[in-house]
């Protein structure tokens, strides 16, 4: 932090932490504006991963029938799943760009922490009908066409090989362009499970290893949902995201000049990329200035990564504060 920002009252206490910027006024300091982690040259990508996966879920689906194979039925299905998740996705960060309008004040950002819910429930119903259908080939099983298993899968590597590339130059700077690629990576890792399922049917003729490979694909996405669904519905109920400490955000903010007193603070995502704050900080020498509540949500901004932060001043050490209390919302 500069020594501008040092004489501003914003000290420096924290280097592990990161956070968001901000306008002060009237005792208050409004930070983050509107802005989509999901820009909008991603659509392209978005269409293409889409049309892709769309095409070879119908190849996988019919040669999956006609090889009698279970397996590629249930690549299918976690591939159609796929397609559902891109189009929600690709729709939610669409949404996500609309400015604040009429009742919507902050926009239609929370629409993605909407849309990883409705995957992770997709992704539920998917893997359910896989693992049954998977039982009931031990029970009665069938002839399946081993190269042609192969064949197909391996298709399925290029497929979700050539979407998570797609993908690749925006992982790092944004958590749902991470999850697209990352997701599609581990299709193709899936889809090579069933190449080697396909090869291991060839050589020795043991048709039950489709169904297990079956339930393998089954446990693997049921890992990834499940990170998914309990991320989501934490974000749902407006918990802190992850890597986001409330108490190491207030110990930081009871460090600053003036700051004798630290209450009603809360975190909450506004979407799946953006987190945003409110807080009433006792400064009893007086309003410190609007230079001082905007350097400090900068603070926030650059160590916690609050995109949308609202700092209320309060002067007066004797008047009580009806949000005080740490029970009180």
């Amino acid at each position: 932090m500069s020594a501008a920002e040092g004489e501003k009252g914003v000290q420096d206490h924290d280097h592990d932490d990161h956070a968001g910027h901000d306008h002060g006024g009237d005792g208050h300091a409004h930070g983050g504006h509107g802005h989509s982690h999901a820009p909008a040259s991603f659509g392209k990508a978005f269409a293409i991963g889409t049309a892709l996966n769309v095409g070879f879920v119908v190849v996988e689906a019919t040669y999956g029938l006609i090889a009698g194979s279970v397996a590629l039925l249930a690549d299918a299905g976690h591939n159609l799943s796929d397609v559902l998740g891109l189009l929600i996705a690709w729709g939610a960060a669409t949404l996500a760009r609309r400015s604040p309008k009429g009742r919507y004040t902050y926009g239609l950002r929370s629409s993605s922490i909407l849309a990883a819910l409705l995957n992770a429930l997709l992704l539920l119903v998917a893997i359910g009908v896989i693992a049954v259908e998977a039982v009931r080939r031990f029970a009665e099983p069938s002839p399946v066409a081993g190269t042609t298993v192969m064949i197909v899968a391996a298709i399925g590597i290029v497929v979700n090989g050539a979407t998570a590339l797609l993908f690749m130059s925006g992982r790092k700077g944004d958590l749902n362009i991470r999850g697209a690629f990352l997701h599609m990576a581990a299709d193709a890792g899936v889809s090579a499970g069933v190449v080697v399922a396909g090869l291991v049917i060839v050589l020795t003729g043991v048709t039950w290893i489709d169904p297990v490979t079956s339930l393998v694909i089954v446990a693997v996405v049921a890992i990834g949902t499940w990170g998914l669904l309990r991320d989501s519905v934490n974000m749902s109920l407006q918990a802190a995201p992850p890597g986001v400490d409330p108490a190491r955000i207030g110990a930081f903010l009871r460090k600053q000049r003036g700051v004798k007193g630290v209450h009603d603070l809360h975190v909450w995502p506004l979407s799946t990329t953006e987190t945003a704050l409110t807080v009433h900080l006792l400064v009893p020498e007086g309003y410190p200035g609007d230079a001082y509540t905007a350097q400090l949500a900068a603070a926030l901004k650059e160590r916690f990564e609050i995109d949308h932060a609202t700092i209320q001043i309060e002067t007066d050490p004797d008047a009580d504060c009806p949000l005080e209390p740490d029970h009180v919302v």
